[in-house]
């Protein structure tokens, strides 16, 4: 194997070595979403609809109900488990209509590259809507 195969070897296994890792922080994330769901429910905190703003800044309504974690609702977690950045494209029939949302690979860390103040532990996030400091409506 040449020196430019064993490059492309490497940088597979750590690209495969990262995917694994993702993997494993998203199911320790979906069982702290889950958790939250069940406490949710138990509080009484009632899940709201959903609504994402588009890259344009447009806000539109999606096809879910669920909780906002971040104040300024760019990410929420749905009734079903599902994790949403609320940022999308679209335009005019996105407006017109609403979007449907496609749950993504939770975090452990919310915001992960984002402003201090906008960033933290994804138990920390969730702790602070059932403590009723996260807007809802």
């Amino acid at each position: 194997m040449d020196e430019r195969e064993e490059r492309k070897a490497d940088a597979l296994r750590r690209l495969e070595l990262s995917e694994r890792a993702a993997d494993l922080e998203a199911s320790r994330a979906q069982v702290l979403i889950d958790q939250f769901i069940r406490d949710a429910a138990a509080a009484g905190i009632a899940p709201v609809p959903l609504r994402a703003t588009t890259f344009d800044g447009h806000e539109v309504r999606t096809d879910k109900h669920g909780w906002y974690l971040r104040r300024n609702r760019s990410i929420a977690i749905d009734v079903d488990g599902g994790y949403h950045v609320l940022t999308v494209p679209g335009g005019l029939k996105a407006r017109l209509r609403g979007i449907k949302l496609t749950p993504t690979r939770p975090s452990l860390q919310v915001g992960r590259g984002g402003r201090d103040g906008e960033t933290g532990d994804l138990a920390e996030f969730l702790a602070w809507v059932l403590d009723g400091t996260t807007p809802q409506s």
